[in-house]
């Protein structure tokens, strides 16, 4: 066997050997139903439902047909606003089989949020589940629209949600001007030959799926994605996993992001396996307890979600010996909690997956026979049918391996656009199709790719470039710190100082002095915090990403710092 060629430019081509899918996500549901009708399609354990393949397609026919019956049709926009459940795959399965666009409204969004993505989009119905801890969602629909008070379901005409005709919520109760999922559903018939007549008008390029932002500043932008983006993604990753029908894979992210219902969903409808819902909203206990109770082969998580399991007072009551394979993704993967989730997880099959949401996501993935070195510090490789290529930020040139550049990204992924801002869709897709990501990465001479953080992260002392992930991996081997993430803080010295947020390991309380003496003599002098606070939580996503942003605001207003006084 010859050594492949090392590359001479950041430049990598995925392989072509396997052709993309073509059918949309419907029928190739349809077919892979047809197939595996005994198969177990879905497990959802805090609902207590279990559906084979041909059980979850007769449902996702109702649904289809209820939607009809609603008097939605091809091209309309159809919101979920809901945590993991049955109900939630059944909206992403039926509005493709019958060319509707999801649109994936955040559980954390607030009134004035919803508010925004109902209109940008032009919703006419709205799925919803009815609370979640604090949240009071129909109360918030009731803000926005009191007229749900007074109308019909299906005939809401709301001054603030012009579009919004319909709204149905998850609950048991009656809720005035809104329909039951479960009622709504019953109107729709598994044999309606309407389904199949709507979706026989469909091709694979088509958008169906809209996924919102979550940018730090500015209103969110809405991803649009097709069937192609995200049917071949979830395929291919399933591929890098290397997924049978013998698979079942726990999925505690959520749906309403492209790590639940792209990684998760569609990595598994591809392949015939099961999915597994380990409860609506993650919880370490709960994940722990499925993967042992379902005998889960596979595990999906950003790495604060493996952090809580692996230090969980109770992780090692668990027997996580079925566990094979599973994706660590959303935010950076730490070095030395990789090494853990292999060695103490079972996870030996563990992969990485690197992209965003305009991506559809991934871009970048490790394989199950990655060498475990490159698999515990890069995102891997190139994904097949995609093109890869780091460049300078300020001239556009691809840079030659190992240099750090802007991570760029083409191909059957990237996204049909943003809806309804083709200036905004310009910015990021330059005139040759190429997605600018926004992300510095290395690419090494085999094509391996590292993150080494954002382009607005990087933090510039006194004229040195500081990338705060390569200060985060350092201080990870402190064997007192659990977690930590380092942002630049403005400084009329220096333009920018280094601070770290630091969670300490259970029961340790290490001090200022500790990490520094661990820094002395192991890494440059000004890649050495000068800010240190000990947290016990970063301020986070839903989807478990960290805002960094935040972090930032919060030392500069504890500190009094203003970047409009610094040098």
């Amino acid at each position: 066997m010859t050594e492949p060629t090392p590359l001479v430019q950041a430049y990598a081509c995925g392989a072509t050997d396997q052709p993309l899918l073509t059918q949309t996500i419907g029928d190739f549901f349809d077919a892979m139903a047809e197939r595996q009708g005994l198969q177990e399609a879905l497990v959802s354990r805090h609902q207590n439902i279990r559906l084979s393949y041909a059980e979850l397609k007769r449902e996702v026919d109702r649904l289809g047909s209820a939607l009809l019956r609603s008097g939605l049709r091809k091209g309309d926009r159809v919101g979920i606003w809901a945590h993991n459940s049955v109900e939630w795959v059944l909206m992403q399965l039926a509005t493709a089989k019958v060319g509707l666009i999801l649109v994936n409204i955040n559980p954390a969004y607030r009134t004035s949020e919803v508010e925004y993505a109902l209109n940008k989009v032009a919703c006419k119905a709205l799925v919803t589940m009815t609370s979640f801890k604090t949240s009071d969602y129909l109360a918030m629909l009731r803000e926005l629209a009191p007229e749900l008070n007074t109308c019909a379901p299906g005939e809401l005409r709301a001054a603030r949600l012009p579009d919004l005709k319909l709204v149905v919520h998850l609950g048991e109760a009656d809720e005035p001007g809104m329909l039951r999922f479960s009622d709504w559903i019953a109107r729709g018939s598994a044999d309606d030959p309407a389904v199949a007549e709507a979706a026989a008008t469909l091709h694979a390029h088509e958008p169906i799926n809209i996924q919102f932002t979550s940018g730090t500043t500015g209103f969110p932008k809405g991803a649009t994605l097709t069937h192609s983006n995200i049917l071949n993604n979830g395929f291919f990753i399933g591929e890098a996993m290397k997924l049978t029908a013998e698979d079942r894979l726990c999925i505690p992210v959520p749906l309403y992001h492209c790590f639940g219902m792209v990684l998760g969903n569609l990595a598994c409808l591809t392949h015939g396996a099961t999915i597994v819902y380990p409860n609506d909203g993650f919880d370490p206990l709960l994940t722990l307890e499925c993967v042992q109770d379902e005998a889960c082969t596979g595990l999906h998580g950003v790495p604060t979600m493996f952090i809580a399991m692996l230090d969980h007072p109770r992780f090692a009551e668990f027997d996580l010996s079925t566990l094979r394979t599973g994706i660590m993704a959303g935010s950076p993967c730490p070095i030395e909690v990789m090494k853990r989730v292999v060695r103490d997880m079972h996870l030996s099959e563990i992969t990485i997956a690197y992209g965003m949401t305009e991506t559809a996501p991934v871009s970048c993935q490790s394989s199950t026979d990655t060498p475990l070195d490159k698999r515990v510090s890069t995102v891997g490789q190139v994904q097949p049918h995609l093109q890869v290529k780091i460049v300078d930020p300020q001239s556009g040139e691809t840079v030659a391996p190992g240099e750090t550049g802007e991570l760029c990204t083409k191909g059957y992924s990237v996204m049909h656009g943003y809806w309804g801002d083709a200036e905004k869709t310009h910015e990021a897709i330059d005139a040759e199709g190429w997605m600018h990501t926004g992300d510095l990465a290395v690419m090494d001479a085999e094509g391996y790719v590292n993150i080494v953080g954002r382009i607005k992260d990087m933090v510039i002392r006194g004229g040195e470039n500081i990338y705060p992930r390569e200060v985060e991996e350092f201080l990870y081997r402190h064997p007192q710190v659990q977690d930590v993430q380092v942002v630049g803080v403005p400084d009329p010295k220096y333009g920018e100082e280094l601070c770290a947020w630091i969670i300490p390991k259970a029961g340790m309380s290490p001090t200022d002095e500790d990490i520094r003496a661990f820094c002395r003599g192991n890494i440059a002098h000004y890649k050495i915090p000068r800010y240190l606070r000990f947290v016990s939580a970063f301020p986070m996503t839903i989807t478990g990403k960290v805002q960094k942003f935040k972090i930032r605001e919060t030392m500069q207003q504890e500190l009094g710092l203003h970047p409009d006084r610094t040098a």
